[in-house]
């Protein structure tokens, strides 16, 4: 049963744990600092955890689980700081880069034990081996509330953190919250902002990254930027707002859109203009794809792909569910690639011509025009499009998520503009930046979230004098 604030604070007493958002990051920060024995609460201002997470396809970045062990894929931590550092383009703080390497293995196996479970283990966008671990994000997300519920963790929905509240020496001591039209003071030993990010907020988006003003503007509901904005008003520092990118594969403005899109291009698709012609190297990560999409007049493009790719389709991972896709109607199929252009309106000469030339590329009988010589994610030779019937997905680039924002050190503590801790407040997830740098490689979004989601309750935990 679902408790107001007021009753809430009643029962708790002195509070240790304030915790600002219940995706990913904030449930897996407020159930390791219960575990330490902390007073933890929650608060959400949607009527429903989740956040981004329970709208992403659910992948995460691990190196040297169990999973690919049993797939027989070799993989080491060397190799995912590399693609973590190469993906970045050497913009990551290495520091953080160094934490989320350590302790993967440590929040994969923590999380497990919470009964998290993963399934297929995929090759993405930036990997130089497969590593992307998938599990259901919604159902990961009611995995992690219950166990912080039954930890003793209090969680408030419907109320919106509206201000950092801090003592005359600038230690944080609280939040000053929006609960039913008033505001109403919330005191913790510590607090922990993982409020996601501002893909949701036209102004922030209009004021950091312009360059994505013909982007879909999505993710979750609440990423409006409150978390950033309260810690920016405390005096914190901002990192890596230039690097907001799109991600590739939206249907736009189409309620039958679930938010995450499809990547038929990672399976064998190639991605054509309104001409019938291929712009891009499909085996970019989806953002570089999305950069090139947005550079095109129309700001969208097709996704043309043939039977041999429709057969790899993966209903366990979203953005590879095309048959999901087929069924709402989203993709249009027909009978011959002339058949297809007429469908999406696009020269039938220029698309048969696009199609022959990149199969001839495919045979090895002239280079590929973009380079393109693998599938993302994996050294596998593309294949010829040239099974019936043929298939084509309208897609965009959308801000699901700004992979930007507060400066954090190595224990999660939110950094002021002269690179000092501001005392009592930490961060993580989304709402972060410094991580991913300048690139993001599939999977450590998710990962991010649960690495440093938990750090981040371990250290807000000790810092209010709680110890296991």
């Amino acid at each position: 049963m679902r408790q107001p604030l007021s009753q809430v604070l009643a029962g708790l007493g002195a509070l240790d744990v304030l915790v600002l958002g219940a995706g990913q990051a904030g449930l897996t920060a407020a159930v390791a600092a219960a575990q330490q024995g902390a007073r933890v609460l929650v608060l959400e201002k949607l009527g429903h955890p989740g956040g981004s997470t329970a709208m992403s396809s659910g992948l995460t970045a691990y190196a040297g689980t169990d999973e690919q062990a049993a797939e027989g894929i070799e993989d080491s931590v060397e190799s995912l700081r590399a693609d973590i550092l190469a993906t970045g383009g050497n913009a990551n703080d290495e520091t953080l880069v160094d934490v989320y390497c350590r302790e993967q293995l440590t929040t994969y196996r923590w999380l497990k034990d919470l009964g998290v479970e993963y399934g297929h283990i995929h090759a993405a966008s930036g990997q130089s081996v497969p590593r992307s671990h998938a599990t259901d994000p919604s159902r990961m997300i009611d995995t992690l509330a219950r166990r912080a519920e039954e930890l003793g963790v209090r969680i408030v929905y419907g109320v919106r953190g509206f201000q950092l509240m801090q003592d005359g020496d600038g230690s944080v001591v609280g939040v000053l919250v929006e609960n039913g039209g008033s505001l109403v003071e919330v005191q913790a030993a510590a607090v922990v902002i993982a409020t996601g990010g501002f893909s949701r907020n036209p102004d922030l988006l209009a004021k950091f990254v312009p360059q994505m003003a013909h982007a879909i503007h999505g993710g979750s509901p609440g990423s409006e930027g409150d978390g950033l904005l309260m810690a920016w008003k405390a005096g914190a520092d901002f990192r890596d707002t230039p690097f907001v990118k799109g991600t590739f594969g939206i249907y736009p403005d189409d309620p039958r859109e679930n938010g995450t899109g499809i990547l038929a291009v990672y399976k064998g698709a190639i991605a054509v203009d309104f001409r019938g012609r291929r712009f891009v190297d499909e085996s970019l990560p989806y953002k570089a794809i999305g950069d090139a999409c947005l550079a095109l007049p129309e700001h969208l493009a097709w996704q043309v792909f043939d039977q041999q790719t429709m057969d790899k389709d993966d209903p366990e991972v979203h953005i590879y569910w095309f048959s999901g896709r087929l069924a709402t109607g989203l993709l249009q199929t027909a009978g011959t690639l002339e058949e297809l252009a007429d469908l999406i309106g696009v020269p039938a000469d220029e698309l048969r011509r696009t199609v022959d030339a990149y199969n001839a590329a495919v045979r090895g009988e002239r280079e590929d025009e973009f380079g393109r010589t693998s599938l993302s994610g994996t050294g596998e030779r593309p294949t010829e499009l040239c099974r019936a019937p043929y298939y084509a997905h309208l897609s965009g680039a959308s801000v699901l998520a700004t992979y930007c924002g507060i400066t954090v050190d190595p224990r999660t503590r939110v950094l002021d503009v002269y690179g000092e801790p501001i005392d009592g407040l930490f961060a993580a997830g989304e709402v972060t930046g410094g991580f991913h740098g300048a690139g993001y490689v599939t999977g450590t979004s998710v990962g991010k979230s649960g690495v440093f989601g938990r750090l981040a309750g371990l250290a807000a935990a000790a810092h209010a004098g709680v110890r296991a």
